[in-house]
């Protein structure tokens, strides 16, 4: 017997017991039979495909930012010439590490700064942007009813703090200066370092935060697996406080504000470097911003979508909103500070319009399901009045709950048109960087992967929850991204 053993049949016995203890609550429906408890987030078991893609994930996942930002930094962007110097013996894996910027305290400090900033801006600086801004839902918000049957409060404020953030930014930069534009690319692999250490800690901290202090022990899942419990997360809605959501602040802030203020800071390097900003930087400047803006003007929508609704944080969000989000989200502005691309006007006013016209499916789609749950289907879809199919799901308090899924609009022609709209403004942003190199596409690589990993994952929650009317949903929907494809 290795030394592993006893210690991860320790693991096992905890894990057990927890899931007793957060079954225990379970009663009988109107019907008398035993509802199933949590039937919607993540498995409460682990078969061996999951456990080995957890492992890969863990294990890969911060070589392949790693590799990326290496690339860029030692190889101008060329994705193979690495593994091509290594194979024909002109490098050797020490040199290029050696060759790696190591952390500095110049910047830990910037980065220290940056996340106590954005606390700051979350917890101490209510949204007033709600009270005259027409059409924005802002400050206190409720989210969706959790597996335990609980509806969480969330302070709604990213708006304000993308804003105020960005208003420093830009009155340093053309006022304060008190430091330079391009300071996040001057540091940026340090600051790769600083990443990855708030990322391990926050994912090592919700771990033992679910075991030792959970906020609510229903909406908690244990497998008894460390790993997968570990990537995965355990709690549903882990805080500190009453307000202080680890899931909402994670997702918004700091990666997805800094998201833009990362591409400002490779325009800024391009002028230093060539004298000029080039048309596809612009672009997805652009492009990339009216995303991130979308994401904090519908910051209240958030709430009822997958990642607060379905998903338990872990190292998967932890790690993946500090390090995989602002390294490999921002890949296009980074490759084109090294390969600057000048578009034609045709092809720039081409990837604009892929990039608007999938940003307007994206947005319609949305907006469709969000007003016709606010309006319970009593509101004009296209001009007619929303069809829907009626469904029914029990909570693990073994309460039952009724819903409506829409069949008409953008939701009537796939079911899930959002993503093709997500997906085809992906496209535009690395179609802007040309087709020199193969480092820009990952992004669109990865998230048809993602999307479409998130359409099977989402649809099999949903066939749990729902039951046999999820399946008159599918049959009345047949497509999931492309009509009459997929």
């Amino acid at each position: 017997m290795s030394k592993g053993e006893p210690h991860n049949n320790n693991y096992k016995k905890m894990g057990e017991r927890r899931r007793a203890n957060a079954s225990r609550g379970d009663k009988k429906v109107a019907n008398g039979e035993k509802p199933h408890v949590g039937q919607w987030g993540r498995a409460w078991e682990v078969d061996y495909f999951s456990l080995a893609a957890v492992l890969f994930l863990l294990a890969f996942a911060p070589l392949i930012v790693y590799y990326f930002v290496m690339s860029c930094d030692q190889y101008q962007c060329a994705l193979t010439a690495p593994v091509l110097d290594l194979y024909w013996g002109k490098a050797q894996l020490s040199d290029i590490w050696d060759k790696t910027p190591a952390l500095t305290w110049g910047a830990a400090k910037i980065y220290i700064v940056w996340v106590s900033f954005q606390v700051f801006l979350y917890m101490l600086v209510p949204d007033i942007l709600h009270k005259f801004v027409p059409g924005y839902e802002g400050g206190v918000q409720e989210g969706a009813r959790t597996p335990a049957g609980l509806i969480n409060k969330y302070q709604v404020n990213g708006l304000q703090a993308w804003t105020i953030t960005h208003l420093l930014w830009f009155a340093n930069a053309y006022h304060f200066h008190w430091f330079s534009p391009t300071i996040i690319i001057d540091n940026w692999v340090p600051l790769l370092w600083c990443a990855n250490l708030l990322g391990y800690s926050v994912a090592t901290f919700a771990l033992l935060k679910a075991y030792f202090f959970p906020t609510n022990a229903h909406d908690c899942k244990f497998t008894g697996n460390f790993f997968y419990d570990y990537m995965m997360g355990i709690e549903f809605n882990p805080r500190i406080g009453k307000w202080f959501d680890f899931k909402l602040f994670f997702n918004g802030r700091p990666g997805i504000v800094a998201w833009t203020l990362i591409n400002l800071s490779y325009a800024a390097k391009q002028q230093e470097l060539y004298g000029q900003v080039t048309n596809s930087m612009i672009l997805v400047n652009v492009l990339q911003a009216i995303y991130v803006v979308d994401f904090f003007w519908n910051e209240s929508w958030y709430l009822k979508t997958i990642d607060i609704c379905h998903d338990h944080f872990g190292w998967y969000l932890g790690w993946g909103d500090c390090v995989w989000l602002p390294y490999l989200y921002t890949l296009q502005g980074l490759y084109l500070v090294y390969n600057p691309v000048e578009l034609s006007t045709a092809t720039a006013v081409g990837v604009l319009l892929l990039g608007l016209i999938g940003y307007y499916i994206f947005r319609m789609t949305n907006h469709q399901k969000d007003l016709f749950r606010r309006t319970n289907g009593n509101c004009k879809i296209w001009g007619k009045k929303p069809k829907s199919i009626e469904c029914s799901y029990t909570s693990a308090d073994g309460k039952r709950h009724y819903s409506k899924l829409m069949i008409s609009g953008f939701w009537g022609v796939a079911r899930h048109l959002n993503y093709t709209g997500d997906l085809m403004g992906s496209l535009a942003y690395c179609l802007a960087c040309g087709f020199d190199h193969l480092l820009p596409y990952f992004y669109f690589t990865y998230m048809t992967i993602l999307l479409v990993h998130r359409c099977i994952r989402d649809e099999h929650r949903c066939s749990s929850k729902y039951g046999k009317d999820w399946k008159l949903y599918t049959d009345a929907v047949p497509y999931r991204l492309l009509p009459g494809l997929f």
